[in-house]
């Protein structure tokens, strides 16, 4: 009777791992538009310049993943999915930081309400900007 709650408890414990593993590693679908300059200053960071990474890839965050302000700082691989024909480059994945809030920018963005909102160069690397919002896979790094 032992022996059989142990191996019961073992094949538990192994689903709740593999379960875990799994979830880890799914990626959430939204939307993502773009924005240009002015950049600063941002909710996050204030009129730091330093807080922009050198490739300019970085975003603002939607209402959806903005958390209060605890997304500032995070990190998002995130690839196009799909849009207007031909508006993804194929085979693209960006990874950008949050530096902003997207419902407060200082520019306005290309579409309002979006999961997430795009530099012009971030969204430059995934997509044509002949569209204005893109359906986007995400996953916080």
């Amino acid at each position: 009777m032992q022996k059989k709650a142990l191996k019961l408890l073992r094949h538990i414990l192994i689903l709740l791992s593999w379960r875990l593993l799994l979830r880890r590693a799914t990626a959430d679908v939204g939307t993502a538009a773009f924005y240009g300059p002015p950049y600063l200053p941002t909710v996050c960071y204030g009129d730091d310049p330093s807080q922009f990474p050198a490739d300019n890839i970085f975003a603002a965050a939607g209402e959806g993943i903005w958390d209060n302000g605890a997304c500032c700082g995070r990190q998002y691989m995130l690839r196009c999915l799909s849009s207007s024909p031909e508006s993804c480059i194929a085979g693209q994945t960006i990874q950008v930081k949050v530096v902003n809030r997207a419902s407060i920018l200082d520019s306005n963005p290309s579409l309002n309400g979006t999961t997430i909102t795009l530099s012009n160069t971030a969204f430059l690397q995934i997509a044509n900007q002949s569209s204005d919002v893109i359906n986007i896979e995400f996953i916080q790094i």
